[in-house]
């Protein structure tokens, strides 16, 4: 896949091209419009695909390993209803997952944090205020938001993350920047569940168990009854296809933790 240095440095060179080439006939002002309008394009779509890996490097899947297993990971919480909803389903299923939390929620509900970790879960960061704006925050406030949020999980549970999921799914240079800087590991999906939008229980339980291989990891949100019960099902269906639902560090055999 191709990357935003690649990206540039290719469309630099066309503008040169141009340029020099403009010494030798006319060139209309729609052939410039036109390279910077794919160029834009290219880096948009990049930025909200973190699957590209487009800006940093991202894991989304295993698919060499030799195990029926699959990691199933929660954003934005601790939620003070539905995530001890969805650690007494996976206790019930003798299940593991990753959550990856939203500093202030942390703050608020550090019980359920430490609970999550105490149930055998990794924890990960997920921003401290999971912004709508994120994506246009410059490096030190990208890092100041992920050090943050390190620091109240560490305080609560003893543990100093290092597996980071972006916010919306979102990269750009200063996300990556801010990363690289505090050496975390970027962590995607390979499969979507859509658990926010107004889609069904049993349009989202279809769209993950039609996809669903060893070496997978699922992005779900414990923010919702809807999720919860989605759960439920999915944990179902992994036993009864004898798979098992992992930690994602387990499953990508990386440290989750400094």
């Amino acid at each position: 896949m191709l990357k935003f240095p690649v990206i540039n440095g290719l469309f630099s060179f066309a503008f040169l091209a141009l340029l020099i080439w403009e010494f030798f006939g006319e060139i209309s002002w729609w052939t410039y419009t036109t390279l910077g309008l794919l160029w834009l394009t290219f880096t948009i779509i990049g930025s909200f695909h973190v699957r590209w890996n487009y800006h940093l490097p991202a894991l989304h899947f295993n698919n060499k390993i030799p195990e029926n297993w699959v990691a199933i990971t929660f954003d934005d919480g601790p939620h003070p209803n539905f995530t001890p909803k969805v650690l007494d389903l996976l206790q019930k299923y003798n299940a593991k997952a990753s959550f990856f939390c939203v500093g202030q929620q942390v703050n608020l509900f550090g019980g359920i944090a430490q609970k999550i970790v105490d149930n055998g879960h990794t924890i990960g960061n997920h921003t401290y205020s999971h912004s709508n704006k994120f994506g246009f925050f410059g490096t030190q406030k990208v890092i100041l938001e992920l050090q943050k949020t390190s620091t109240i999980i560490k305080e609560v549970t003893g543990l100093d993350p290092k597996l980071y999921r972006p916010a919306f799914g979102v990269t750009n240079p200063s996300i990556s920047r801010a990363v690289k800087r505090l050496k975390l590991q970027t962590v995607g999906w390979s499969i979507r569940s859509l658990d926010t939008t107004k889609r069904s229980q049993k349009i989202i339980l279809e769209r993950i168990s039609h996809k669903i291989k060893k070496g997978d990891i699922i992005l779900l949100h414990d923010s919702s009854e809807k999720t919860v019960e989605v759960l439920e099902q999915l944990l179902l269906f992994l036993q009864q296809n004898k798979m098992q639902s992992v930690t994602v560090d387990q499953l990508l055999d990386i440290e989750a933790y400094a």
